[in-house]
């Protein structure tokens, strides 16, 4: 039998892309999973275009009130009733094999907290216009490295579009930190990472929406926006500094925060020239 995997999208105000995500889980090549959109009090017609598919596969919930990004993720984890949990943003999507090549990764072996793959960075028409890989390894790898190179250099484990993970260590690790709002599934993944392997695939199994005006283009470059992320990093690295699992010293730290301001720029020119 193959392990149950729960898709879950946590949704807010999605109806221009709501129903091509859907759609992408819907043709998964793998069979036993099911989706879950969890509509955080939308004020479009968001919840009503999902609950419009008749796929005995998904169900929607819908907010009593409104939770927020990290109250709607972990939401989203409640609800979930598979042994593997994939995130994913309502205007991302998947591609075919995307299920089945990383579920195949966690079930290799129960020390594999997390699953992982190459992204394909897509415009608003859904046209490629970069990617974005993870660490150069194929297969198995010991997640505290990861974490650590990560928290240095760049966030390998990327999007949620392109992790799976076990749902039981989401919910060791305590789920989402409420503390965070632009870079709660960083934090995440360095959580989980730290509790065991990670599985990589290099295939481009999902694809990143971008736009100049998304939450990701916001906080990226100068700006009020941009300055509270860099203050969410700073945050992001004393906290897994001070729990002595990573052992990340001073100097590590402080290069941490530097090297991600100057990435932040960077990304922040990129988006401006060739997203719309």
């Amino acid at each position: 039998m193959e392990p149950l995997v729960s898709v879950c999208i946590p949704a807010y105000n999605n109806e221009g892309t709501i129903e091509e995500t859907v759609r992408s889980v819907l043709a998964q090549t793998y069979n036993n999973l099911e989706l879950v959109v969890v509509d955080d009090c939308s004020t479009d017609r968001t919840a009503a275009l999902a609950e419009a598919f008749t796929d005995a596969r998904v169900r929607v919930v819908r907010n009593e009130k409104n939770l927020g990004m990290a109250g709607n993720w972990n939401k989203c984890i409640e609800e979930a009733r598979g042994e593997f949990v994939k995130l994913l943003c309502a205007d991302d999507i998947l591609y075919p094999d995307s299920i089945k090549e990383e579920a195949k990764g966690l079930a290799s072996d129960p020390s594999i907290v997390l699953a992982m793959s190459d992204t394909a960075l897509i415009d608003i028409t859904g046209k490629r216009v970069g990617t974005f890989k993870r660490w150069p390894v194929n297969g198995r790898m010991d997640g505290r490295k990861l974490a650590k190179r990560s928290l240095l250099f760049n966030n390998f484990f990327g999007a949620p579009c392109n992790n799976t993970f076990r749902r039981s260590a989401a919910l060791k690790a305590g789920g989402f930190d409420r503390r965070f709002r632009y870079i709660l599934d960083f934090d995440f993944w360095v959580s989980l990472s730290c509790m065991g392997d990670v599985y990589i695939i290099h295939r481009f199994l999902n694809g990143f929406r971008l736009r100049h005006d998304s939450n990701t283009g916001e906080v990226m470059g100068s700006g009020e926006k941009g300055d509270a992320y860099i203050e969410e990093h700073k945050e992001l690295v004393y906290k897994h500094a001070a729990l002595h699992v990573l052992k990340l010293n001073r100097l590590q730290t402080s290069f941490s925060i530097w090297f991600r301001r100057v990435r932040s720029c960077v990304i922040h020119i990129y988006l401006k020239l060739f997203t719309k």
